[in-house]
């Protein structure tokens, strides 16, 4: 649960006689573009460091874990470690790394690359790395030791119930990064400024081209390691071209008329769309609830600008964000049902707790709920203090203050824009000034975790099916610990309590007694409010009739086997 994401991919246990590096097998499937859209740029190139979708979006094509997710049954399997051993006391795991991997610019992929990867990367402190959070437990860290050249051993403090499954973290190549590090500007390599031939993985596509605004172009990795049943290098499609477009209108808009492949749908297209199936040549996919979210945050920071001593947050305004009375009258006021029936369509759902019912096992439905009402919104403030004193339309709090906010989401996501404008008439009805403010993406996130200079954000995270994922979120001393990051000590006991609940469930390797602890960290959730949820999206994706072996499902969305799909005849 972050704006990382690691990258899932079907993966085949195959027998078959390998061809050459780089070589193609005559089955005629090989080459096509596939075209794409995106409403923003990426912020960078370097996974390790990344935080956001727009540079997830690149890097999930360029580099691999030595696990992957089965997009059908969500098991864990193999992919650069073709097998793993685990010791009795399940603390000391072997990794048996595949002899066929080689980088995208021909070097071999080695255990040294898995050591570095960690040793250097996710637990070097002076890199901000987000998986440093789900790979810590109780302040220690895994440690990591080469066996041979393609054996790999992991050694655990405590038992980490995921493990596995983290092990999908990205492979980074130390042939081309390890001097960059020991000189200290790891943080500032692989910039969007980058030339695309100096970012190197193993993954089935490599970035050629960045034309910012405008374009992303890759191209399939000649040495990728896997091949189909009948023996194909893969991947089969040649190109991928991401159009870089102003917003959610204008992808729409390519969709409609051909330019792009595929489109996810908001819940207002639908009725557009629908009935162009069969006239556009595509076919409408419904794979039930996403696993992601929308929702309110408000800054709860208690720092300052270390170079101005300027708090971040304003005080009166952080004695109302830090109040939770402030919280749940708000979460009064959010029409969840407007949203759905206007923003979505009638295609959405209304969302209580952070692990949604698109992800199954761990989700807990019985959450503390906050149905809509104005008048109920407007008695908790008023009993914390808040009230129109000058009969002005506008509450003061109890030191005159006007309750005045900058409310901020991303431009470019026309569904955030309008449940924004949904909140900040509710909000307006029950006696606050909202200013509903626009920022570029990445703009938007720089201030969420570098300036931290802002009053309340609608944002999304793209959540998964595993709950320590979202350490990164939850943890106090989380990176996207979205409210108030980074703390040294927990600011509150409901935060420590949430603390104490990763923990456990970490180190519990039961299921049944894992969803125990994780469903208490969704009920404190729920009571202390830190995030306000509004609605959940419906995976809809419509994707146009060209594609063989598409085979589309809800937790990997329509292109989890992009390396397998290839053009059908007709359309080549």
């Amino acid at each position: 649960m972050s704006f990382k994401k690691i990258s899932v991919c079907l993966f085949l246990t195959l027998n078959f006689l390998p061809l050459a590096h780089g070589q193609m097998s005559p089955s005629g499937k090989h080459g096509g573009q596939l075209v794409l859209s995106t409403t923003s740029d990426p912020k960078s190139f370097n996974d390790i460091i990344a935080k956001e979708t727009s540079t997830t979006l690149v890097t999930g094509h360029i580099f691999e874990g030595l696990t992957t997710t089965n997009a059908f049954t969500t098991k864990v399997e193999p992919h650069l470690a073709k097998r793993w051993e685990v010791s009795e006391d399940g603390l000391t795991w072997t990794f048996y790394l595949r002899e066929d991997v080689l980088w995208n610019d021909g070097h071999p992929f080695t255990a040294d690359d898995v050591l570095f990867t960690f040793n250097d990367l996710v637990y070097n402190p002076d890199i901000p790395s987000s998986a440093r959070d789900i790979f810590t437990i109780e302040g220690q860290t895994f440690k990591v030791e080469k066996v041979n050249e393609h054996t790999v051993r992991f050694t655990l403090p405590v038992k980490f119930a995921p493990f596995l499954r983290g092990m999908g973290q990205s492979i980074l190549p130390k042939h081309k990064l390890k001097t960059i590090v020991d000189s200290g500007k790891f943080n500032f390599i692989w910039g969007i400024d980058t030339p695309p031939a100096e970012i190197v993985g193993t993954g089935p596509y490599m970035l050629v081209r960045y034309d910012p605004g405008q374009r992303l172009v890759f191209e399939r990795n000649p040495n990728y390691w896997k091949h189909s049943a009948e023996g194909d290098r893969l991947p089969y499609i040649e190109k991928i071209i991401y159009l870089i477009v102003g917003n959610q209108d204008v992808s729409l808009l390519k969709f409609v008329e051909g330019v792009t492949d595929s489109y996810g749908f908001r819940g207002m297209d639908y009725p557009l769309l629908k009935p162009l199936e069969e006239e556009r040549d595509f076919t409408v996919y419904d794979l039930g609830p996403a696993t992601g979210s929308n929702f309110i945050i408000f800054n709860q920071n208690q720092g300052a600008n270390p170079e101005t001593g300027k708090p971040f947050v304003e005080s009166h305004k952080l004695a109302w964000f830090t109040n939770v009375e402030f919280r749940r009258a708000v979460a009064h006021a959010i029409d969840k049902e407007k949203m759905t029936e206007i923003v979505k369509n009638k295609l959405g759902y209304p969302q209580y707790s952070p692990i949604g019912p698109g992800a199954g096992f761990f989700h807990n439905p019985n959450v503390s709920k906050y149905p809509y009402d104005l008048q109920k919104a407007k008695a908790i403030l008023k009993r914390a203090g808040f009230e129109d004193r000058d009969q002005d339309g506008i509450l003061e709090d109890p030191q005159g203050n006007r309750v005045e906010i900058n409310l901020y989401t991303n431009s470019g996501n026309t569904e955030r824009i309008d449940i924004g404008g949904i909140v900040r008439r509710d909000l307006e009805k029950i006696g606050m000034k909202v200013n509903f403010l626009q920022l570029e993406f990445n703009t938007l996130v720089s201030k969420l975790n570098s300036t931290f200079e802002w009053d309340a954000i609608i944002l999304g995270l793209t959540g998964g099916i595993e709950p320590h994922f979202g350490k990164n979120v939850w943890n106090s001393k989380g990176q996207l610990h979205l409210w108030y990051p980074r703390q040294e000590s927990p600011a509150t006991p409901w935060e420590a309590r949430i603390d104490e609940m990763f923990l456990s469930g970490v180190q519990e390797l039961d299921e049944e007694k894992r969803r125990v602890y994780y469903d208490e960290f969704q009920e404190i959730v729920s009571e202390q409010l830190p995030v306000i949820y509004t609605v959940l999206d419906a995976r809809i994706t419509g994707v146009r009739n060209k594609f063989g072996n598409l085979q589309p499902t809800n937790y990997g969305g329509v292109f989890h086997n992009l390396e397998e799909l290839y053009f059908k005849e007709e359309y080549r």
